[in-house]
């Protein structure tokens, strides 16, 4: 990007100073006024060329480098544009693989859990197996009931989709 714009610079300061020198090697007409009529500066400027025809011939030279390099100028801005939007695309991929792994932090923290909260309900399932029966004995009702419906999340990834999934336990 630097390069781009560094190579506008230069053409802008090459058409800056090629307007400059046109304008230097002009000033010295001042046989055609300004209120002259359209016709009388018509003249005048074909007077001019036709008396000093290598002045005609650099003004013309430095006319047509102008518009060459105002036309590569044109062309290093678009180019310019160009690689701004694709910067800001990479930029955006680069924050997106940013909240990727802030996700999968997040992800992996989740199944820690997910699987800590499976164990302690698996424990908790041992206690009311074995206290179940003597609970029944007493109060005529289970100790506890739905763990066949017990569940936990789980995040899984195919690599481009993340899906939260319930494990029953």
């Amino acid at each position: 990007m630097d390069r781009i714009q560094a190579e506008i610079a230069a053409l802008k300061s090459q058409i800056h100073a090629l307007q400059q020198e046109r304008a230097a090697l002009t000033i010295n007409n001042d046989a055609i006024g300004e209120n002259d009529s359209p016709l009388a500066m018509v003249e005048a400027y074909r007077r001019q060329a036709r008396e000093n025809p290598q002045l005609s011939a650099e003004l013309r030279g430095i006319d047509d480098a102008v518009a060459a390099l105002e036309l590569q100028l044109q062309q290093k801005q678009a180019e310019l544009a160009r690689w701004q939007i694709e910067s800001k695309q990479l930029t955006q991929q680069q924050q997106l693989e940013e909240a990727k792994k802030v996700a999968q932090v997040h992800a992996q923290r989740i199944n820690q859990l997910a699987a800590e909260l499976a164990t302690e309900i698996r424990q908790l399932k041992a206690c009311a197996d074995e206290l179940s029966p003597m609970y029944w004995q007493v109060y005529y009702k289970p100790f506890i009931t739905g763990f066949k419906t017990i569940s936990v999340p789980h995040v899984r990834s195919d690599g481009e989709v993340w899906t939260i999934v319930n494990r029953i336990v």
